[in-house]
């Protein structure tokens, strides 16, 4: 440990839970252990909590982005028992029980992995390289300055096809983040872009959704797969069932049958994988990088581990792929494994871990949403009044949670988007070639 700078956390003679990541399990975590006798340190590379469903409203002028973060130290700053560091995580010494950081090494007494997922490009690295993602905050305003930018280099393109590129959009994966991204980028087409830019012509932008499987929303049920399909399609989308992307170079697309297609623009939404802590004996990982946790959320191997939310894997017969990875489950977890640490220190046995679906959802736009519940499906406008009102009250933040309202009126009465930002330097690769553009006639006077 002596490569490493002291965390300066103090040591106060309790028990030490560390929590790597501050997502909606971590968040949930810290929460619920506010009045357990325990000192709660909490590491993440952001200082900000993000609400990740609605990263897309972000990257597609809906929202401005500090309505869907919050800090840390604002939402636990007098919780006494909570201590941040900004800092990453790089791995876990399990024999001497202390992790090493990019800010200093710390001991643990309870490890609590909650650090999510990252995209899955699936080994091809030039999508990776060339397309949008949306996990972060970070990757929304990067969405967004594309969007803008495209529209404006598509005014300066000196031909029908350089247009076109500019204008044309590919989604891959047509689970929830891909029919939301979607149906956003429809509205925008429909309803925003034409009073921007009058001198093009908004026929031409197109919007394609790849999805390899048979239908949309594979997690959710038949009837919502298909309704998101209609909805999709009534607002100008072109939907690819069985269909794949197998590279992008940044101008060109190709399909898996070789089929080409032009686009400056690939939004990935086509599946996560984990990506674990280094240390951590490699019998513990199973499918999609997951963490293999039992009843009670600890790593394989470890009592005093734990891992919840997406990174971990709780295979059972009712579950061999572990749970979906949501904020329900997450949530659930974190809340769980407070009471199992209060009856860990009181000796009591532990209660194991069960699944509460509440059902899941997703919005196509204006009016249109898909729920399914327990017993209960139902698509439409009340669909879409449930989506809001359920989103709107899971945002961290009674200001966040007022900012969403606002917005979502002021664009639902307005049929308006006011953050058409392009936030950032441009860089040289966002200007066409000179040489690329056709002289105008243009007099003065």
């Amino acid at each position: 440990m002596s490569n490493f700078v002291d965390t300066r956390i103090p040591d106060i003679g309790k028990p030490r839970v560390v929590i790597v990541g501050g997502g909606f399990a971590g968040l949930e975590l810290v929460k619920a252990l506010r009045y357990v006798d325990v000192q709660v340190v909490l590491f993440d590379k952001n200082n900000h909590h993000t609400f990740q469903p609605l990263l897309y409203q972000v990257a597609t002028s809906g929202l401005e982005t500090t309505s869907i973060v919050y800090p840390f130290r604002k939402k636990f700053g007098k919780q006494r028992n909570f201590y941040f560091r900004l800092g990453e995580v790089l791995r876990v010494n399990t024999a001497e029980t202390y992790i090493e950081t990019s800010v200093g090494a710390l001991h643990y007494d309870y490890l609590v992995l909650a650090t999510g997922t990252i995209t899955n490009f699936h080994g091809m690295n030039d999508i990776g390289e060339n397309s949008f993602s949306l996990k972060s905050i970070q990757d929304a305003v990067a969405l967004r300055n594309r969007i803008i930018k495209n529209f404006e280099l598509a005014l300066l393109a000196p031909d029908d096809e350089s247009r076109n590129a500019y204008m044309d959009y590919i989604i891959v994966g047509g689970g929830p983040t891909g029919v939301e991204v979607a149906g956003a980028l429809a509205e925008l087409k429909n309803r925003i872009f034409p009073r921007d830019y009058p001198e093009l012509n908004l026929l031409e932008m197109d919007i394609h959704v790849v999805e390899s499987g048979d239908r949309l929303l594979g997690v959710m049920s038949e009837p919502a797969g298909r309704k998101s399909q209609e909805f999709l399609e009534r607002m100008g989308v072109k939907i690819h069932l069985k269909s794949r992307i197998k590279a992008f170079d940044g101008n060109t697309a190709t399909f898996h049958d070789d089929t080409k297609m032009r686009t400056k623009t690939l939004i990935w939404a086509a599946g996560v994988t984990g990506k674990p802590l280094e240390g951590l004996p490699t019998e513990a990982i199973v499918r999609g990088n997951r963490l293999k946790v039992n009843e009670f959320n600890q790593v394989a191997g470890f009592e005093n581990i734990f891992a919840l939310g997406d990174i971990g894997a709780m295979i059972t017969t009712e579950t061999p792929n572990g749970h979906p990875q949501l904020a329900p489950p997450a949530m659930q977890q974190a809340r769980l494994l407070a009471k199992n640490l209060k009856n860990k220190f009181k000796n009591k046995p532990m209660k194991p871990f069960k699944y509460n679906d509440q059902g899941s959802m997703a919005t196509v736009g204006r009016n249109r949403a898909v729920v399914d519940l327990k017993g209960f499906k139902f698509q439409g406008f009340f669909a879409w009044f449930v989506w809001m009102f359920v989103h709107l009250m899971s945002i961290v933040g009674f200001k966040n949670r007022l900012l969403v309202l606002m917005s979502w009126m002021w664009s639902y009465f307005s049929y308006d988007r006011s953050n058409r930002l392009i936030i950032g330097n441009l860089g040289q690769e966002d200007y066409l070639n000179p040489q690329d553009a056709e002289p105008t006639d243009q007099k003065e006077g």
